[in-house]
């Protein structure tokens, strides 16, 4: 006769404390190298293509900038073309423009609105960039520099038709 031994078969312990140590290590270590990114939402109004002249009053200043190809022309309601800025070889002139808005928000400081109007031509970062520029700029207060408003309420619109070039026809 043939005698079985058993063996008492025991189901194993599961051991998890190492993992857990590593999950407690691990997840902070993480959390704490991630890089935050900040996004910022802009709030843009759309430019009225017809306004009455009746609506308009005669105190209040429509200021507009114009973005062509490299171009900007700054137009005000009282003095029409304030100043045509040309581009530089490398693009827009940002910093030109904002030295001409500088100069009309010594001149009208309680004016917050500007009107963009951009051709259908304008590459999306160069539109970011004027509203970058039209919104504020640096400045330095009290040894620290910091973003100075100029006008921050845009309204975006299409820009008129430029004139026809063709000569003869």
């Amino acid at each position: 006769m043939r005698r079985k031994h058993r063996r008492k078969q025991t189901t194993p312990e599961l051991d998890i404390t190492a993992f857990l140590n590593l999950m407690i290590v691990l997840v902070p270590v993480l959390l704490l190298s991630m890089v935050f990114t900040q996004t910022r939402a802009i709030g843009l109004n759309f430019a009225e293509q017809t306004a009455s002249a009746d609506a308009r009053d005669d105190e209040s200043l429509e200021l507009r900038v114009i973005l062509s190809g490299n171009d900007f022309q700054v137009e005000s309601s009282r003095e029409g073309l304030v100043e045509q800025i040309n581009g530089t070889a490398t693009g827009p002139d940002f910093k030109a423009l904002t030295d001409v808005l500088k100069r009309i928000k010594y001149s009208v400081p309680d004016k917050r609105n500007v009107t963009l109007l951009v051709g259908p031509e304008t590459e999306y970062q160069t539109l970011v960039s004027t509203m970058d520029a039209v919104r504020s700029y640096p400045a330095v207060v009290a040894a620290d520099v910091v973003q100075a408003e100029l006008f921050p309420d845009i309204a975006l619109g299409d820009a008129p038709p430029l004139p026809s070039k063709e000569g003869g026809e």
